[in-house]
């Protein structure tokens, strides 16, 4: 089954099969997909497929798996809204990366904060991590408005490529201690 986070607003869950349609239809987006590095577009049918089939082998592989993908719905509508990540796990180092988007149409509502910061909880609480790594690509300040709200520093900037359009850009790498989420929580 895997887990499951809720929300006021929102579930977060494993990737379905019954997703495939919502999510290619979400990440088809130019502008949404050219703030995400691993996103081509156009995004396929074909493509949201073996995302699903390659998130459901992540989850079923090992009882400390490297990574959490998980499907954010809307409740009550039980509508795939968008996904959130939590990825490259380092068990040793207690570290973890991720990312999330949100769908056009449900952009600007708070969807996307809510989610990263039940997605935050789980990792320094549930999990024990001790820092998150992400980032954003230059001109993103929407996400750095967000992470900024969250907690997260930037802590530096590399070369990055967008797959959607193929352009060059600066990824903000921007992290959070858990020490620093305590500190924000009390």
């Amino acid at each position: 089954m895997g887990v499951k986070i809720e929300t006021s607003r929102l579930t977060l869950r494993p990737w379905a099969d019954q997703d495939i349609e919502q999510l290619s239809r979400g990440l088809n987006d130019l502008e949404l997909a050219k703030w995400l590095a691993f996103v081509p577009h156009p995004y396929s049918m074909s493509h949201a497929q073996n995302w699903v089939k390659r998130c459901q082998e992540i989850s079923s592989t090992t009882d400390r798996p490297i990574a959490y993908e998980f499907a954010i719905e809307l409740k009550p509508e039980r509508t795939v809204i968008g996904g959130v990540s939590l990825n490259k796990i380092d068990w040793k180092l207690g570290t973890a990366g991720g990312g999330i988007w949100i769908a056009k149409p449900y952009q600007g509502r708070g969807y996307g904060r809510e989610a990263f910061e039940a997605k935050i909880r789980f990792a320094f609480g549930a999990l024990g991590l001790t820092k998150l790594v992400n980032g954003y690509f230059d001109g993103n300040e929407n996400s750095w408005t967000m992470q900024h709200k969250l907690g997260y520093r930037r802590t530096g900037e590399v070369p990055a490529r967008c797959m959607a359009d193929g352009r060059q850009t600066i990824e903000h790498v921007t992290t959070l201690l858990r020490s620093d989420w305590k500190d924000r929580a009390d």
